[in-house]
């Protein structure tokens, strides 16, 4: 269980939307210096606050966990030595075990929970529709941000823009939008009124085309709520049809094999790592590295 400071940082993690791992010892046999329930929070940039193991386990951690964030799934990872002197035993579920071959004779089991914040989706307007939208897909579970046209500034990180003013400025904010490579912009809008805006666009063509207009999909919706929903349905299957990872601001690790234990690990500055004449080399811990500089000075 978290305490103290790690449980504040993680809610600040939480409240200023950054996405994070809390990585929780489960499981832990000796010989090791951790106990169940410590715990860490694992960045994005592979940062590790907190302790869930010392520096044969934290690599394997980095990298799971940095693959939990790409995924938005939970892991439990099963770290156990690579001497055939543990024998583990693969339960159902989401599972993976890595056999570390820096591991002095100890096995853990370290529960990696991504906390992701959910979509974010921005609805410009103050009409009947844009209320009735906010209020339907915040009960979906989705982050709604309700935002009068002359104050809406849609962003790269929006999953969804969602115009329904039926007023002026319409086009700065879609222009904003599209430009900004939001997944889902739509107008709500009667065909031509919304093919008139569409066509006032200054984007390119290839942009212009991936505004919805008339919003929704063609469900026979007339009240603001049956509206509302045919817009998030149509929301919903385009997110299902052009799936993005569960962090957006994650992108997949890259990795490189230690070669000194031939582990595999991530390439991120928190890794440790050395200025070779033949490029940055990365390693499983620093004992790796002080093993690779002694055989290159040698």
């Amino acid at each position: 269980m978290m305490r103290g400071q790690l449980a504040q940082r993680a809610q600040q993690l939480a409240a200023d939307r950054v996405p994070f791992v809390l990585a929780t010892v489960v499981r832990a046999r000796q010989p090791t210096s951790v106990r169940a329930g410590d715990s860490a929070i694992v960045l994005g940039d592979g940062t590790i606050d907190g302790f869930v193991g010392g520096t044969c386990a934290t690599s394997s951690v980095r990298l799971h966990s940095l693959r939990a964030l790409e995924t938005g799934d939970a892991v439990l990872l099963r770290l156990v030595p690579d001497d055939g002197g543990f024998d583990p035993q693969t339960p159902d579920g989401t599972v993976v075990v890595e056999h570390n071959p820096c591991l002095s004779g100890g096995a853990l089991e370290i529960f990696l929970e991504p906390q992701v914040p959910a979509a974010r989706f921005v609805v410009v307007g103050e009409t009947p529709i844009a209320r009735a939208f906010a209020e339907i897909a915040s009960a979906a579970g989705y982050d709604v941000s309700l935002a009068a046209v002359d104050q809406a500034e849609p962003k790269s990180s929006d999953a969804a823009v969602i115009v329904a003013s039926h007023g002026s400025g319409e086009e700065r904010v879609l222009e904003t939008a599209l430009s900004a490579g939001v997944p889902y912009v739509a107008l709500v809008a009667s065909r031509v009124r919304g093919a008139a805006v569409a066509a006032a666009l200054d984007v390119p063509d290839e942009l212009r085309q991936q505004l919805h207009t008339p919003a929704g999909l063609d469900i026979g919706a007339r009240t603001p709520a049956e509206i509302a929903i045919a817009i998030l349905a149509q929301l919903v299957a385009e997110r299902h049809a052009h799936p993005v990872p569960a962090s957006p601001v994650i992108v997949r690790a890259a990795t490189a094999t230690d070669p000194i234990c031939g582990m595999e690990v991530t390439v991120t500055d928190a890794t440790p790592h050395l200025d070779a004449p033949g490029g940055r080399v990365y390693f499983c811990c620093t004992g790796c590295r002080d093993k690779y500089a002694e055989r290159v000075a040698g």
